[in-house]
C-alpha cells in the first residue's frame, strides 16, 4: 500500500532505526518511545488490522512474537521482563493501520495498561 507509513519503512523508502530485517518482518525503534526499549515489529506484507488476518497468517504472527522475544533478549530484558502489545483499531490505540507489535522494556510497566 503506497500511502502506508509502515509499508514505506518496510520498503526502505522511509527511514527508520532498524534493529532487524528479513524477508517477512522489519523491526525498528518507535519514534515516540514509551519505554527505554520501544521497538515495533511489522510484517512486510500490508495487513491493516488484526481483524484482517487470515488463517494462514498464524505463522506470521508467531514470527512477530518470536522475533520480539529475541530482540528483548538481545537488549538484556529477557530476565528483567518486557511487554508485547498488539492494538486493533482506534479505540485500542492503533494509529497506523498496518499491524504491528510493540515491544516495551527497560522500566517497570504498570497493570492494567492505559
Amino acid at each position: 500500500m503506497s500511502t502506508c507509513l509502515f509499508c514505506g519503512i518496510a520498503a526502505g523508502t522511509i527511514p527508520a532505526r532498524q534493529v532487524y530485517s528479513d524477508d517477512h518482518l522489519v523491526a525498528f525503534h518507535d519514534i515516540q518511545p514509551q519505554a527505554p526499549l520501544h521497538v515495533l515489529v511489522v510484517p512486510r506484507r500490508h495487513v491493516s488490522t488484526l481483524n484482517d488476518l487470515e488463517p494462514g497468517d498464524a505463522t506470521l504472527v508467531g514470527e512477530m512474537v518470536r522475533r520480539a522475544a529475541i530482540i528483548a533478549a538481545d537488549h538484556g530484558y529477557d530476565r528483567r521482563g518486557y511487554r508485547m502489545v498488539l492494538n486493533c483499531n482506534a479505540d485500542a490505540g492503533q494509529s497506523v493501520f498496518h499491524i504491528h507489535l510493540h515491544l516495551l522494556g527497560g522500566r517497570r510497566l504498570g497493570w492494567p495498561p492505559g
